[in-house]
């Protein structure tokens, strides 16, 4: 499926009926990464939605316009067209950023916040200098350095060796990804604001979900994440790294699934659950 959104094409999934649920991809992937959880919500009873964010899988590629605004309005926009007031939203790595920007800017259309692997913090200025780097580096042809960077850091050290296939399949989608758009996420990334100092102002029930061999999103980091949140829940997957969904598809669905089990309950049934998922 598809439609036009600030005058591009962004392509989607919409499966399932039920409360929504849309699953936000990471960088540089595309909703295909979400198959295991598309395939677990539907049937429990929740309508799917996963975008193709500007710039990766089958959406258009501008040559500009990447910011974390500009792609938290394309699903805000996506979230009016499909007829869907409020949604639980699960952002994994660069969907989480962008999950954050929803939840400053478009709050009301968040039943739910499910971050997934993800961060709260801006980078430092090495990390945008990187950034930056990376994105000249793909506009000079040379995106092959992003890929093997990325690639290194997105599995647990036992995935990558005992699940070759899994990790060509990544690489299929970040070959799939278009210039345009990984070198304008890059910089976007490096330009997106620090919330940390502001989860507090969330009152939203989320999750934060971390895995135990993830070396982009250290497992430390998201008990703070969930404890600044005020109605927050967490979780640890084991035996993952950062693509937990497809490393220990079981466990995360089991997680997620609980998370958007709650959301969907009436408020005087679901309270304030802050333990541990």
């Amino acid at each position: 499926m598809h439609t036009t959104i600030d005058g591009i094409r962004i392509a989607y999934i919409d499966e399932g009926s039920g409360p929504a649920v849309i699953l936000l991809h990471g960088f540089p992937l595309c909703r295909a990464m979400w198959q295991p959880q598309v395939e677990a919500l539907t049937g429990a009873g929740f309508r799917v939605i996963a975008p193709d964010l500007r710039g990766f899988g089958e959406s258009d590629a501008p040559a500009e316009g990447y910011s974390m605004d500009r792609f938290a309005d394309d699903v805000a926009e996506l979230m009016t067209k499909l007829g869907i007031g409020r949604a639980v939203v699960g952002g994994m790595s660069m969907g989480g950023y962008i999950l954050l920007n929803l939840l400053d800017r478009h709050p009301e259309k968040i039943a739910g916040a499910a971050f997934l692997l993800t961060r709260c913090g801006a980078d430092d200025a090495a990390g945008k200098a990187r950034r930056k780097d990376l994105a000249e580096a793909v506009r000079a042809g040379r995106r092959g350095t992003v890929e093997n960077a990325f690639t290194d850091m997105l599995f647990a050290p036992r995935t990558a060796q005992a699940r070759p296939e899994l990790v060509e399949e990544v690489r299929s989608w970040m070959r799939a990804a278009s210039d345009n758009g990984m070198a304008g996420a890059l910089l976007a990334m490096g330009e997106r604001p620090d919330y940390c100092g502001r989860l507090g102002e969330f009152h939203t029930p989320a999750l934060v979900m971390g895995a135990d061999a993830d070396r982009i999103v250290p497992p430390e980091t998201i008990g703070p994440f969930a404890a600044a949140l005020p109605l927050s829940s967490s979780c640890i997957i084991p035996e993952a790294g950062h693509m937990a969904n497809r490393e220990a598809p079981q466990a995360f669905n089991a997680c997620l699934l609980k998370f958007v089990r709650l959301c969907s309950q009436p408020l005087e049934v679901r309270g304030e659950d802050r333990g541990g998922v």
